[in-house]
């Protein structure tokens, strides 16, 4: 007969007695033991017997179930993500050891995480301040948009409590008509669509004096879902997120704005495709971003957006990056969730796809590219629109391309497209790529030299030596 596995509780026997106002003096006189024994319970010096566990359980009548870690496996998988970073690769740590820490030593392996958490951060804002080059920053000026930018990516765009308070809310508001019902009940506040008489181009505007909030009438369904759950989001989430933005290292306010703007966003995204639904559903439509987008009534570039926050331990889906640019390549988002080298360098590449959708707009387009040092990738492009929804008002299209490793290839929808097809050679940015002979080339590389052209001419822009 196999021997009972030994359980050893001590942050939890310690929790709870803390949450029942307890003394170990108090608790032993319960539990007819003495308070030495309880000291060594929670130190995990004893174990926590059958017959204890059932003593706890009637005394002070619980579920015995409810001594259980319920984060102690999402604590072990955060655990085993961040020990596979190259800076602990010389040390061997046993996979039972990160469970034993997670489980006996809880506060330990958060004080790691958050250290690790603020480590990868650091690393982020100067790998992008060693990016700008040339070029002469102040400092002491802090950039916002990398600064944030930096903040989502250490975390790998993931915030497992968000997505947990908007799946819990999610099952009372799963429509326009829910939200609004529930900004009434519970907030006093009056949400109505509205002319851009009223909003003067805004898409939702909080009427503070007259308790109401206007959203835009031109917006299609998906964008006042989307705006509705946002201000849903700013009334209930901003204790949580305010906790979540003082975990990061802001050099100044606007890039604290920036984040809690950010994360907002991704709450009220969350409410409309709960994580675990939607990781679901993405598994099964093979990441067809149009289908996710159909199921969850959202907009193309709100499930492709989602679709990088993917990556909460031990329920990953494929790592995409998320990029979208307008036609003159600037990037106005960008999200890394599979530490894809463009997401440092932005899209400056004429021959990737994303810039290529703008001659078919609203189409899907799915190219599988290669990088000079040989990675390969899979990227799924199209334009999306933002704007407009009325004679003469202005809109702009903007092209989005999400993109992953092609090992996870076998995993999308696109594979059938792409089965069998050459990758298209694609550079970061033209001063750092050497491949030679590329005819879209509109800078030399650094540190190579051109090569006369007297009595050759190469047809490309720039011809320089491969020596």
């Amino acid at each position: 007969m196999m021997a009972a596995k030994t359980l050893y509780l001590g942050p939890r026997l310690k929790k709870l007695r803390r949450e029942l106002g307890l003394t170990q003096a108090n608790m032993a006189s319960d539990l007819d033991i003495s308070p030495s024994y309880i000291a060594l319970m929670e130190r995990n010096q004893r174990p926590v017997t059958a017959e204890m566990l059932l003593n706890l359980a009637t005394t002070y009548r619980i579920d015995v179930a409810d001594l259980a870690d319920k984060d102690a496996d999402e604590t072990v998988a955060r655990l085993q993500s961040a020990l596979r970073d190259p800076l602990f690769s010389d040390i061997a740590i046993e996979p039972l050891d990160i469970e034993d820490i997670a489980t006996s030593y809880p506060g330990m392996a958060e004080a790691l995480l958050r250290l690790h958490t603020a480590y990868g951060e650091e690393q982020l804002v100067l790998a992008a301040r060693r990016e700008q080059g040339s070029v002469q920053v102040d400092s002491a000026t802090p950039d916002p948009v990398a600064e944030a930018r930096a903040f989502l990516a250490a975390r790998r765009n993931c915030f497992p409590s968000l997505d947990d308070s908007a799946s819990e809310a999610a099952r009372n508001l799963p429509t326009f008509d829910a939200m609004k019902d529930h900004l009434a009940a519970v907030y006093g506040l009056e949400l109505r669509l509205a002319d851009d008489g009223l909003l003067r181009g805004s898409m939702r505007w909080h009427d503070y004096h007259r308790q109401r909030v206007l959203i835009s009438e031109r917006l299609d369904p998906a964008g006042r879902r989307f705006q509705a759950a946002l201000q849903t989001a700013i009334m209930s989430q901003s204790a949580e997120v305010d906790k979540l933005v003082a975990e990061g290292r802001f050099a100044g306010e606007n890039s604290a704005r920036l984040a809690r703007r950010a994360l907002m966003s991704y709450w009220a995204a969350a409410l409309l495709m709960p994580y675990r639904a939607f990781h679901k559903a993405a598994q099964e439509l093979r990441y067809d971003v149009e289908a996710l987008a159909a199921r969850f009534s959202v907009s193309f570039e709100q499930a492709a957006h989602r679709l990088t926050t993917l990556q909460r331990p031990g329920q990953e889906g494929v790592p995409f990056f998320f990029l979208r640019v307008d036609r003159a390549g600037n990037v106005s988002k960008r999200l890394d969730g599979a530490g894809f080298p463009l997401a440092r360098h932005g899209g400056a590449c004429p021959l990737w796809n994303i810039h290529e959708v703008f001659a078919l707009p609203g189409k899907v387009d799915a190219q599988l590219i290669e990088l000079p040092d040989g990675q390969r990738y899979v990227s799924i492009a199209r334009t999306v629109r933002a704007g407009g929804g009325g004679f003469g008002e202005r809109s702009v299209t903007r092209s989005v391309a999400l993109t992953c490793d092609a090992q996870h290839l076998d995993q999308l929808v696109y594979a059938r497209s792409l089965q069998g097809t050459d990758p298209t050679p694609i550079g970061v940015a033209c001063r750092l790529c050497h491949r030679p002979r590329c005819i879209a080339r509109s800078a030399p590389p650094i540190g190579r030299e051109l090569i006369p052209s007297r009595f050759r001419d190469n047809g490309v822009p720039f011809d320089f030596s491969q020596d």
